[in-house]
């Protein structure tokens, strides 16, 4: 509910701020006072539009607030959180949370909104306060003018919302999924080429041993290749350099060793100092028989295989393309490979992904025409029930010759191949009809409805659906337009029992109405120092008495007047 509501600088009003309380507020006041403007500044919370002719004349800002009480408004909380704001939390141990709304025009035409201290798009009310603050008055209803909401008001009614919603989720799905086919299907042609092509990739870099200590040793094996005959040659003059070869030369490094190892060791015999250098010579001499070992061994195994040379060169040439097509690194062409893996796994699965795409499609097809089959008989035993409600409201309201229907109109449906039976809203678009006189058809009430009976109409419907709508607040404007009297006495009633469920604020000039309030505002035009000025006040006891005698007996307050506002309120 709205806890307080402060204007600032708009039209009349220079500043007010209204503490209103739970059930039935009203505001009262002669014509032209002002009420007006607490009904434009109610309209611009929810987002309506700004004007800077809407600005008291001078000031160059001006600006609506509220303090709502959010409890019992799990709903809104959510769609706050949604959007990334919060309420806050109550001072007070127990109270529900407050949240701040704010909305400021300026004098160049620009408007700003704000909701729990936070910039938002002026848009955001919209969404937020749309539908908790509803207002009515002679000039439409926010609710009754769009026919979709006349589903909304139904579905609560039945208490199907969230079977409404299952309904809209699945076929808001079934679209995705249809989708999501489609494309995948219309993919199909390209997706073969792509597969040709990768497999043939694949194909080609899992036909070469890719790894780098054998390509390396592929490399060496050409070079050896390559040049085995002066290999060869040079091995050969190594051979016979360190030991002679066959026919011992008495140059090789052998020979001259061994004369060497003759004479150091008549040397150390003369002298045993030596005994260290004839053991490093006997080491070289070991070294050099291994070494020498290792030459024969390997010009043993050198070969000259002109076949084995072309068909490494003809490997190195494969690896050589592959190189040019795929990285220039073994490391590049293994990660080529990978992707090109990865790749050929998704593609291959796409046809699994289509059968499960259709399997979930066709489960969620069937949630949605079982959710739609079961609101449709809801809406049927409900449009009749509230029809009945509203018309025995209708009659409390004075109006008991009028008429009111709900008019379940099909829905054509495409065949789109999926049997899908139900569009989001249902299979069917609920209508409120209505007709204020005895035999004439009810029609559509956006069409037939005068301004009064629009008023009456809506406090019937709402008051019918009172405890199944989640309005935080309800705004009524002259709902008192064209009737006086016990008829009078029977809105007030009805407002009052609305109220037991939502904060409703009513502007009247009846005191029959005002007489419910559990508040009571009177709104009055001040002049002072040459300037006029709307001021709005509580009004209690004696003061209340006063108001309502005037209300019901004009300016001039009589005792006679005030014993009538005494027995209104006593009831």
């Amino acid at each position: 509910m709205i806890e307080v509501l402060r204007i600032d600088n708009l039209a009349l009003v220079e500043s007010v701020e209204l503490e209103f309380g739970p059930g039935l507020n009203v505001l009262t006041g002669e014509t032209g006072a002002g009420k007006s403007i607490i009904l434009s500044a109610l309209a611009l919370l929810t987002g309506g539009r700004a004007s800077a002719e809407t600005l008291r004349s001078g000031a160059k800002e001006g600006a609506v607030e509220a303090l709502f009480r959010m409890d019992g408004h799990d709903d809104v909380a959510t769609a706050l959180v949604d959007r990334g704001l919060s309420a806050s939390e109550s001072e007070a141990d127990g109270e529900a949370p407050e949240l701040i709304v704010r909305r400021t025009l300026h004098a160049g035409g620009r408007s700003r909104a704000r909701v729990g201290g936070q910039l938002v798009p002026v848009s955001t009310l919209v969404e937020l306060f749309g539908g908790q603050l509803e207002i009515s008055s002679q000039h439409g209803s926010q609710a009754l003018r769009h026919a979709e909401m006349h589903a909304v008001a139904l579905d609560a009614y039945a208490n199907q919302t969230s079977v409404c919603e299952v309904v809209a989720r699945h076929v808001a799905r079934a679209g995705e999924l249809a989708r999501e086919i489609a494309s995948l299907r219309a993919a199909e042609e390209e997706r073969a080429r792509r597969l040709d092509f990768l497999q043939y990739q694949q194909q080609e870099l899992e036909g070469e041993d890719l790894n780098a200590e054998s390509v390396a040793a592929l490399e060496a094996e050409h070079q050896r290749l390559t040049h085995s005959e002066r290999l060869a040659e040079e091995m050969a003059t190594v051979s016979r350099a360190l030991d002679g070869g066959d026919g011992g030369e008495a140059d090789s490094a052998d020979a001259a060793l061994g004369t060497a190892r003759r004479a150091l060791s008549s040397a150390l015999r003369m002298d045993p100092s030596l005994e260290a250098m004839s053991s490093q010579l006997e080491g070289l001499e070991s070294e050099l028989r291994d070494l020498s070992v290792r030459a024969s061994d390997y010009l043993a195994e050198l070969e000259i295989d002109p076949r084995r040379l072309t068909q490494v060169e003809e490997r190195i040439g494969r690896l050589e393309a592959l190189k040019r097509k795929y990285g220039q690194s073994v490391e590049e062409m293994l990660a080529h490979r990978d992707q090109v893996t990865t790749e050929l796994a998704s593609l291959e699965g796409a046809e699994g992904r289509i059968k499960e795409l259709e399997a979930e499609r066709l489960q969620v097809v069937t949630t949605a025409n079982e959710a739609s089959a079961k609101l449709s008989k809801a809406r049927a035993r409900a449009g009749k029930k509230l029809a009945k409600a509203v018309e025995a409201e209708l009659g409390d309201l004075a109006m008991s010759g009028a008429r009111f229907a709900v008019d379940l109109e099909t829905v054509e449906i495409a065949d789109d191949g999926t049997g899908l039976e139900t569009t989001a809203g249902g299979r069917e678009r609920p209508q409120f009809l209505f007709s204020a006189n005895q035999g004439e058809a009810p029609r559509p009430i956006q069409k037939v409805a005068s301004g009064g009976e629009l008023s009456r109409l809506f406090l019937a419907i709402k008051n019918a659906l009172r405890r199944a709508d989640r309005n935080m607040v309800i705004v009524f404007d002259e709902v008192d337009a064209g009737i006086g009297g016990a008829t009078a006495e029977r809105v007030g009633r009805v407002l009052a029992e609305l109220s037991t469920e939502h904060q409703v604020l009513c502007i009247t000039h009846l005191p029959q109405i005002a007489a419910f309030a559990d508040r009571h505002f009177v709104v009055r035009k001040e002049s002072k120092a040459g300037r006029t000025r709307t001021h709005v006040g509580e009004v209690r006891d004696d003061e209340r008495i006063d108001e309502l005698a005037r209300m019901a007996g004009g300016e001039t307050v009589t005792e006679v007047t005030r014993q009538h506002a005494r027995s209104l309120l006593q009831g």
